[in-house]
Parts: structure tokens; C-alpha cells; sequence
């Protein structure tokens, strides 16, 4: 048998929300030290998910970030910018992989060995990985913008639509950081 591929796994959090980056990561497991408990981020407790993050950033052979602001998912669309966010995430890494694995159904046009995986990040310990990392530094990263806009409660809805974030968009008016091209926001701006 041949020796084993590099494959890396990537995934994104942070298409769906009004506000804030959209966020990928790539990870490249070692096969030597497995993780335990790996699955698709959002079925893990945050604990459960900060607990793993930090034993694949000192586990994995390699592991890196990626993200699109908000100027740049509302310039190219979410779709484009998700898939930017992937390739700088996987230009990061510290080691090229021979193999991509991406959740979901399309693979963005860069020059990798690249697959779409539907459900990826609940089926290849690569992919969850790179989900929950993904998750956690998105998630930090909301919590750092609730202590700048307060009213908002970006801790609690991660600037998804929720009923308190509308609220408080109609109440305290759009923040820099929110999507415009998004609506409601577009229809709030345009006003």
C-alpha cells in the first residue's frame, strides 16, 4: 500500500449571520495521534468544542485560519467570500496537503486535488476538526464585538437573525460591522 496522502480538511462558519467575517479553517490530522470525539461542531457544547480545539492545534500536523470581512463578502457575495476565506485558509498552512476535503456541495476554483463532501463535517475527522476551529475563533470573535456594541448581544446570537438582533438593529441602527448586502439590513440602510 502507498503511503499515506495529505489531506486536509476545511470547513466555514458564518455564511448565514448579519454581521461579522465569515470564517474557515484547513486542518491536517497526524495519524499518529488521533482525536477522540471529533463530529460537525454545531452538535458539540461550546465547552466540548474549546476542549477539542486546543488538542488539534497541538495535535495536527497542520492547521490554519482563514476569513472574508464583511466589505468583501458584501463586494464579491457570500458564496465568493466563503470560498476566499477557504483558499487563505489553506494557503496558510504550513504544510501544502496533497488532498482537500471541503463540506459541502462545491469546491472553490483554486489549484488543489479538491472534493465537495455533503455532511463533510460530521463524516471526515479532518473536516470536523476544521470546523470546530473555525466555530471557536468565530465564536471569540463575536464575543470580543458584544463588548464593543453591548446592545447588541452578539455573545448570545453570534449575529445570526434572531428576534433580540433585529430588535436591536431597529432600536440602535446598523453597526459598520453588519452585512449590507444581507437583508434586512440592505432594506435598513437603503431607508
Amino acid at each position: 500500500m502507498s503511503q499515506c496522502k495529505l489531506i486536509a480538511g476545511v470547513d466555514e462558519v458564518g455564511r448565514g449571520p448579519l454581521a461579522g467575517a465569515v470564517v474557515a479553517a484547513a486542518v491536517i490530522l497526524d495519524p499518529a495521534q488521533p482525536i477522540m470525539g471529533l463530529a460537525d461542531s454545531k452538535k458539540l457544547s461550546a465547552k466540548k468544542r474549546e476542549t477539542l480545539a486546543a488538542e488539534i492545534r497541538l495535535k495536527a500536523l497542520a492547521w490554519s485560519l482563514g476569513r472574508a470581512e464583511v466589505e468583501e463578502i458584501d463586494q464579491l457575495n457570500i458564496l465568493q467570500a466563503t470560498f476566499l476565506a477557504m483558499q487563505r485558509a489553506l494557503e496558510s498552512l504550513a504544510i501544502q496537503p496533497e488532498q482537500v476535503l471541503i463540506d459541502g456541495n462545491r469546491c472553490p476554483r483554486i489549484n488543489y486535488s479538491m472534493e465537495a463532501i455533503v455532511g463533510g463535517d460530521a463524516l471526515v475527522p479532518a473536516i470536523s476538526a476544521a470546523s470546530i476551529l473555525a466555530k471557536v475563533s468565530r465564536d471569540a470573535e463575536l464575543v470580543r464585538l458584544d463588548q464593543l456594541y453591548p446592545a447588541y448581544g452578539f455573545a448570545q446570537h453570534k449575529g445570526y437573525p434572531t428576534p433580540s438582533h433585529l430588535n436591536a438593529i431597529r432600536q440602535h441602527g446598523v453597526l459598520p460591522i453588519h452585512r449590507r448586502s444581507f437583508q434586512p439590513i440592505k432594506t435598513l440602510v437603503s431607508r
